[in-house]
């Protein structure tokens, strides 16, 4: 029988928002297993999440940069919100977009060995003497890019807090021979859906195979029982209502002049204006620190608690 510490007990609440005894229940009956937990947490109906995500927890600024049909966003984390409103570490964050952008580069090593623009260091370089000047730690954590032969690249910065720069950042690559005047309001807007309703994956092709057989399973379990050409039909109508959750193509639209359509039949419906097909390439979400906890005293103690009970 494996030990159920408050980290594991904490950890599990973060991910699924279930009650700490709940946790702490679902820990024991899966011997400890985190993902196993999840899923026992979601078959009793425990779980609110659908899918995990990580807990919003570190600071600094996202950046989202656009030239051309190519576009980047970067990550560059600080120790305090303060930071992110400092011009020097904003014009930090900027310039190194800037040069992941014109190098073409989004490995976090290599960019840092870049030349850093207007000094004679690298990008390491400039970020350890921000680092000295401001007085807290920082990291270049993560750059992605897309990019596309024909087309346009649709860029988003919710609430920004400088050009560019803010806390949800988003890019969005739209594959198209047709009218700029069309494809690229349209690739904004579907870069502002992406920062509101966080999709997973492009479409149901693009979600990793382990997590439909997770939720094939889970839809099975609190079915058990049903007869199987009944059970199957379940199943495949909540995999359907699962991709219109999580999947861009399937969600319905956040924009009003869309109709209430899917992301796809708008992008559909555009194609007569644009006059060419709109293929969705591909989209990138930064949210600042998605994935990076901090420690939570008051609530670590709770945990603590509870696990000794």
């Amino acid at each position: 029988m494996a030990t159920i510490s408050a980290a594991m007990v904490k950890d599990l609440r973060e991910k699924t928002g279930a009650g700490m005894m709940d946790c702490k229940t679902a820990l024991g009956e899966t011997n400890g297993d985190i993902e196993a937990a999840i899923d026992w947490l979601r078959k009793k109906g425990l779980s609110k999440a659908a899918k995990k995500s990580g807990r919003v927890a570190a600071e600094g600024l996202v950046a989202a940069m656009v030239r051309d049909t190519t576009g980047v966003v970067v990550e560059v984390n600080s120790e305090t919100d303060f930071v992110a409103r400092n011009e020097e570490f904003q014009a930090l964050t900027r310039s190194i977009a800037g040069v992941a952008l014109e190098k073409g580069i989004v490995d976090v090593e290599k960019l840092k060995g870049e030349h850093y623009p207007g000094a004679a260091g690298t990008v390491a370089d400039a970020i350890s003497n921000a680092i000295a000047t401001i007085g807290e730690n920082m990291t270049l954590r993560r750059a992605d890019m897309l990019k596309v032969s024909d087309g346009v690249i649709g860029q988003y910065v919710h609430s920004p807090i400088a050009d560019g720069l803010g806390k949800i950042a988003v890019i969005v690559a739209l594959e198209s021979k047709g009218d700029k005047a069309v494809l690229a309001p349209l690739a904004r807007q579907l870069a502002m859906h992406v920062a509101a309703a966080a999709p997973i994956a492009l479409d149901g092709a693009s979600i990793d195979p382990a997590t439909i057989a997770r939720e094939k399973a889970v839809l099975a379990d609190k079915n058990a029982g049903k007869p199987a050409h009944v059970l199957e039909k379940i199943v495949e109508s909540g995999l359907k209502t699962y991709f219109k959750e999580v999947t861009l193509v399937d969600q319905v639209s956040i924009h009003a002049d869309h109709g209430g359509k899917s992301v796809a039949q708008a992008v559909k419906e555009h194609e007569g204006k644009a006059g060419a097909p709109i293929v969705i390439k591909g989209f990138v979400r930064y949210a600042l620190g998605e994935g990076i906890e901090k420690p939570v005293d008051d609530f670590a103690s709770e945990v603590a608690a509870a696990v000794k009970g």
